[in-house]
């Protein structure tokens, strides 16, 4: 396409800044990948889980501990889910995030193993699940335990963030928490979970950008 001189000038100073960018991504996950695990083994929190197939029912409920989910290969990252306890509600934001899951999980397991954990009942969560076709999701539930307030994600009171917690096993395969990281970095630092999700940055593409966006659960109305 033919583009006046102004505008090559300009993409050329894009380009620069999106090769910069990706350095500092790749920066950042080696910085990532340097973290050591947790000199203490993580404990063995006790998740509440329905039949594998979402189509089963929701019965049995049975228990699943951490040490059961976490293999001896591969690492363990469970999604924060904002559901339960004081978030009576699903999040529509973790909803549009899970909906992107629901269609990577086959690739993601051919390195990780993959979960999303919320704070509520588990049946009820899973009936949500079936109206938005989370079929290939794994769904857990840590409403009997603390493992949500010990990773940061959820409030003495209750309130629950998004978020996401890496777990691995040692060379003694003794189970470790490796990272956990939210939405919010820290008190007023936002956007910490927008590169799990290609919607905000599909918009960042065009001419309007991204805007004041926030999803919803359907847009029928």
């Amino acid at each position: 396409m033919s583009q006046s001189n102004d505008y090559e000038k300009l993409r050329a100073e894009l380009l620069e800044a999106e090769i910069a960018l990706r350095d500092q991504r790749e920066r950042v996950a080696e910085l990532r990948r340097r973290l050591p695990l947790d000199q203490a083994p993580a404990t063995d929190y006790v998740f509440h889980e329905g039949p594998e197939a979402l189509g089963a029912g929701d019965a049995p409920i049975r228990e699943v501990r951490l040490s059961e989910l976490c293999p001896a290969d591969r690492p363990l990252v469970l999604v924060h889910f904002m559901f339960g306890k004081q978030q009576q509600e699903p999040c529509p934001m973790c909803t549009m995030w899970a909906d992107g899951y629901n269609g990577v999980v086959h690739h993601l397991e051919q390195q990780i193993e993959f979960a999303v954990v919320v704070a509520g009942d588990v049946a009820a969560f899973r009936g949500y699940a079936r109206t938005r076709g989370w079929d290939q999701i794994r769904i857990l539930s840590s409403g009997a335990s603390t493992f949500k307030r010990d990773c940061g994600m959820e409030s003495e009171e209750g309130a629950q963030s998004p978020g996401v917690s890496v777990f691995a096993r040692n060379d003694d395969g003794e189970i470790r928490h490796f990272y956990t990281g939210g939405a919010m970095l820290r008190d007023g630092e936002f956007r910490g979970m927008d590169l799990l999700s290609p919607v905000w940055n599909f918009f960042d593409l065009t001419p309007e950008g991204r805007g004041d966006f926030m999803p919803r659960k359907n847009y029928d109305v």
